[in-house]
This record gives C-alpha cells, sequence and structure tokens, in this order.
C-alpha cells in the first residue's frame, strides 16, 4: 500500500513545485488543526514544505497547558512519516492558546501582536461541524470567528493569503437540487453581522424557535452558518487576498498521510460507516 505513495513522494523531494515555493520560509497561522482535516493540513506543510514557523491556535483545557496539548496531539500516528523525514519539524510549530468561537479568537494582547507581525497566511480551518447545533452556537463559531480571524488577517502586516475551509454543502440548498454549484459566491441567507447580532443578544429560547424558518432550504444549521461566514469572507475578500476552499465528505486516507489513517472524530460520519462493514 505505500508504493502509493511513491510518485506522490518523488514530486515533494523534488522541492520546486509552485505551491512549496509560495511556502518556502513562511510563517503560517492555523486554526482548527487539531482536527481531522487539521492534523494533514499541518503534517503535509511540514512534510511537503519549509515553513519558517507555524502558530497552532488550541482551545485551553483545564490540567493541560498548551505545549502538553500539542504534544499530545503530535502522538497522533498521522505524523508517523513526518516524523521520520523531518524529526524536529515540531520545533517549529508554536501552540497558542485561544478560541475561535471567542471575541479575538481568545488570543491575549501579546499573543495578538506577535502573530500580527510575523504571520504571512492565515488558514482558518476551526468550525463546529455537528449538524444539529444549535444555532447560536454554530453562528458563534463559524461566522463570527471567520470575522475575528479575518480581522486578524487584516491586522497581519505581511500578509500574503488568507484560506477559510467552509464545506461543498454551504449552497447545497433545496432550490439548487439537481444542479451545479460553482466555485462563486451566492447571495447570503441573512446578512453576517446581523445573525451575530441575533446569536449575541437574542434569547436562545427564541432563536432556537425561529431557526427552521431562518435555515430553510438548508440542510442543517452547519451549511447554514458556513454560507454566512462565506459571505463574511466576501465582505473582506476587496483588501484581501482571500481564497475559499469547500471540502465534500471526507474520508480515510488514500495515500496521505498514509494509506489508511484515519481520525476518532470522523467515525461518526461517512468513514465510521466503512470501517463498521469491514470489521463485520
Amino acid at each position: 500500500m505505500l508504493l502509493r505513495q511513491q510518485p506522490m513522494n518523488d514530486v515533494i523531494d523534488r522541492g520546486d513545485s509552485v505551491v512549496q515555493e509560495f511556502y518556502r520560509g513562511a510563517t503560517v497561522f492555523v486554526t482548527g488543526g487539531s482536527g481531522f482535516l487539521g492534523k494533514q493540513l499541518v503534517e503535509k506543510l511540514f512534510r511537503a514544505c519549509k515553513l519558517k514557523k507555524m502558530f497552532l491556535l488550541l482551545r485551553p483545557k483545564k490540567g493541560k497547558s498548551m505545549q502538553e496539548r500539542l504534544e499530545y496531539m503530535l502522538q497522533d500516528s498521522a505524523f508517523d512519516v513526518v516524523r521520520g523525514k523531518r524529526p524536529r519539524f515540531a520545533d517549529k510549530i508554536v501552540p497558542v492558546s485561544g478560541d475561535v468561537a471567542d471575541v479575538r479568537l481568545g488570543l491575549s494582547d501579546a499573543d495578538w501582536a506577535t502573530i500580527t507581525a510575523e504571520v504571512d497566511i492565515v488558514i482558518h480551518m476551526a468550525a463546529t461541524i455537528r449538524f444539529d447545533e444549535p444555532l447560536n452556537v454554530a453562528t458563534l463559531t463559524n461566522v463570527r470567528g471567520t470575522r475575528e480571524t479575518l480581522e486578524l488577517a487584516k491586522n497581519c502586516k505581511k500578509l500574503r493569503n488568507y484560506v477559510y475551509v467552509s464545506t461543498a454543502y454551504s449552497q447545497a440548498t433545496e432550490e439548487r437540487i439537481g444542479k451545479d454549484v460553482l466555485e462563486q459566491f451566492y447571495p447570503c441567507p441573512v446578512a453576517p453581522n446581523v445573525m451575530i447580532a441575533m446569536a449575541e443578544r437574542m434569547d436562545v429560547a427564541r432563536l432556537n424557535g425561529i431557526t427552521p424558518e431562518l435555515t430553510k432550504g438548508w440542510p442543517n444549521t452547519y451549511a447554514f452558518t458556513k454560507a454566512i461566514a462565506e459571505e463574511m469572507v466576501r465582505i473582506y475578500a476587496a483588501d484581501l487576498p482571500v481564497c475559499v476552499v469547500r471540502p465534500p465528505i471526507v474520508v480515510g486516507g488514500y495515500r496521505e498521510p498514509m494509506p489508511g489513517w484515519l481520525d476518532m472524530s470522523s467515525v461518526m460520519g461517512p468513514s465510521g460507516v466503512r470501517v463498521l462493514i469491514l470489521a463485520s
């Protein structure tokens, strides 16, 4: 199975692709790096590119320091290959305490100042991916969190790119069944700052009561809030170099980070069904 990786490794080892050149010597700020896609992103960036540094936003947990959280994350088998190729890659990762659901990402003034002075590229992957998340929680995490990362990016003195990781289902509404969803921005169901204000100020019971009408046409609060977050990116796009990525359903690794790799955070979805089938 590892033979699947050989053509890819040959290209990576040459080190002359436009992607590798873009990231060469870059300082990157990543949210959501401890999740299913996030671990793969962190691993691939260090395996394939020569970064200068990576700031990794991690939520604080009682009894564990940021360094301990990082060390626990890096024990995952997703990092086995890069550990063999670049044994000291973790020395370039700086864990910072924060939460995308908080204003200013929960960053301290010192961390905000350091990040905005050093970072070239912001990659925003963090989100609540629960399909049944109450709308206020989904909004504060997925919409307001995107606004806060955009504000951080606007303050980065050396910014070269802001990448927002959305979902292929952000625009998969009932009215578009049987139609192509194009790589473009679409009309927004609710203005982002209006939705944020509702989540911040409206009584939760009242907001829950009007959620079915607000999200009408969307499959769930996750896709609905990701659509609004895309509009937030569009609003800021006038003066920022932005990119929106819409990954579809994610399953276990075919080639990377290694064949068959699967994160426990994804076992409740299609990957979990596949595991059950293979185990039965």
